[in-house]
């Protein structure tokens, strides 16, 4: 009988940030490979015991052989220079935020010359990869070294994803509109809430399947896109403008009836 029991490669990948986006990488590839994860937050070791993860401390998690930074945009500097010095010749480092200008800029900057890095936003979170991740997409920009051809090549095969090749700046334009809108318009109706359930139409359904695939991301999701992509604030303002210009018009075809 055929051993069914999945070989991991001798490649390590450490984890720094293991909220619900890093468990998420944890369940994805902790049958490929030896797997490390760090986070300030302690009783999150129990959530990495249960994932076949070891967790360890920062100074660890940077000595692997790739390393994904899935930390907030309000910690992501302090950590890409805390790890500047450790991580070895070699090395891929990778991000997975939802802004890619300012991560790309900084991690270009601060990380040593002898690294790969590779800048990615997984277009999906906890909620809508719960089914799993295949057919999902997720965007790739290179920022240093050849090692972002492995990394899509990876995506692509093991785990299914439509990989979008782009730039930090093409990222950050379209993500302006595609996230910023989209959470900002379910924030807003959220507040509105409670939303009707049963009387609904196809349309409504989506809507309130869009909103429920956001509503549980955490604050700081919220904040780096609307406030740390450089061009969401231009797109929200033509967003408002255009809402107020129908809200008037509506308005004055009241007025005449």
């Amino acid at each position: 009988m055929k051993n069914s029991r999945v070989e991991k490669t001798e490649t390590s990948v450490g984890i720094i940030g293991f909220g619900a986006f890093g468990q998420l990488i944890a369940r994805h590839l902790n049958q490929k490979f030896e797997l490390l994860a760090y986070d300030p937050s302690p009783h999150l070791g129990e959530d990495a015991s249960k994932l076949g993860v070891s967790f360890a401390s920062l100074g660890q998690v940077a000595m692997c052989d790739v390393i994904v930074i899935a930390s907030p945009v309000s910690s992501f500097e302090s950590v890409v220079k805390s790890i500047a010095a450790i991580c070895r010749p070699g090395a891929i480092i990778v991000d997975v935020g939802s802004v890619k200008v300012q991560p790309s800029e900084i991690m270009d900057r601060l990380l040593p010359d002898y690294v790969s890095i590779v800048a990615t936003h997984p277009l999906f979170g906890p909620q809508s990869a719960r089914n799993g991740v295949r057919g999902l997409k997720i965007a790739v920009c290179p920022i240093r070294g050849h090692h972002h051809t492995h990394v899509a090549a990876f995506l692509r095969k093991h785990l299914g994803l439509h990989v979008i090749m782009t730039t930090p700046d093409q990222h950050d334009r379209d993500a302006a509109t595609v996230q910023g809108i989209t959470h900002l318009i379910a924030k807003v109706l959220l507040r509105m809430g409670p939303l009707p359930s049963r009387m609904t139409t196809r349309s409504f359904d989506l809507i309130s399947e869009a909103i429920s695939m956001v509503q549980h991301d955490a604050p700081e999701v919220f904040e780096a896109i609307e406030n740390a992509n450089p061009y969401t604030k231009e797109v929200r303002q033509r967003f408002f403008g255009l809402a107020f210009e129908l809200s008037s018009i509506l308005e004055d075809s009241e007025k005449h009836d």
